[in-house]
């Protein structure tokens, strides 16, 4: 997305039925907008129709400010269409959380520095110190919040209350080794992306290289996924593998994987800030 876009998207899904697609493309055209991108898909086991579309609002003659009303009225009402809108020149800000590993978070801030993102990130929240001085290298400011079994509601509490100042919109669990409440991520539903290996749940614990190591495994991957009260189970928005060999020792196993999930992590964010995914159920709708 250029940043010098003046364009609105609308993301949505409803029961399928004739004539949703011409209903919409109809109130943009009549009102002067220029279609930019359209993608469609019908799921037919269940009858719901699913939608991406972008215009141009450079000509539109809707004020801006009335674009969700009247979108409601004449579409949504009618359609029982569950949607979201957004506008090109509202950036995205995004919380970066993370513990002691530095590989996903050096991509993501590396993609960040070079404009690659139509996105802000205003904080790194961390319960170790570990990484703060690659927060200062990119000049983010670094929240330490230490998180114990006795502690864990008050501190999330505070971080609630930082992002909450911050206007976070999402947040990236860039290798953050901390489970967070049903509480908190109920503050962030389907806003909330996480990444990790894709040995589970044959391979489970701290070690899961070596585990698969000895059992001679021939593909790893890494998952990215919203992050539910289901641990690692939340909508899937991006996947990747790659092959190995009984040649691979343990050490290149844990190289090729921490690669895969900064690559498939920083897919589904950017995916997310593109406003590309549309999470139904526990199934993630990723547009092209």
């Amino acid at each position: 997305m250029k940043l010098n876009d003046n364009t609105a998207i609308v993301v949505l899904h409803c029961p399928d039925r004739p004539g949703i697609l011409s209903a919409v493309t109809e109130f943009i055209n009549k009102n002067k907008g220029n279609i930019l991108y359209l993608d469609q898909y019908v799921n037919r086991e269940e009858g719901v129709f699913f939608m991406r579309i972008k215009w141009d609002l450079t000509l539109f003659t809707v004020a801006k400010e009335n674009i969700e009303n009247e979108f409601r009225t004449a579409l949504a009402d009618r359609f029982g269409m569950t949607y979201r809108l957004y506008f090109s020149d509202v950036k995205p800000r995004m919380a970066i959380f993370v513990s002691k590993m530095s590989h996903c978070l050096y991509d993501l801030l590396s993609r960040y520095a070079a404009a690659d993102w139509h996105v802000d990130i205003p904080l790194i929240i961390s319960n170790h110190p570990d990484l703060e001085h690659i927060a200062r290298q990119f000049s983010i400011p670094f929240y330490h919040f230490p998180i114990t079994k006795e502690n864990k509601a008050v501190q999330e509490a505070q971080i609630l209350a930082l992002l909450k100042d911050n206007k976070i919109t999402f947040c990236v669990l860039a290798r953050y080794m901390q489970i967070l409440s049903d509480d908190f991520i109920q503050h962030y539903p389907n806003r909330i992306i996480n990444i990790h290996h894709s040995f589970l749940p044959a391979f489970k614990g701290a070690r899961p290289y070596h585990a698969a190591h000895e059992r001679g495994v021939k593909i790893i991957g890494a998952t990215s996924h919203y992050v539910t009260s289901d641990l690692d189970e939340g909508p899937i928005i991006e996947q990747d593998v790659t092959r190995i060999s009984h040649l691979n020792t343990v050490e290149e196993l844990v190289r090729k994987g921490r690669d895969l999930e900064k690559i498939v992590l920083s897919r589904a964010v950017e995916k997310h800030v593109e406003r590309k995914t549309l999470t139904y159920g526990n199934r993630t709708i990723v547009f092209q």
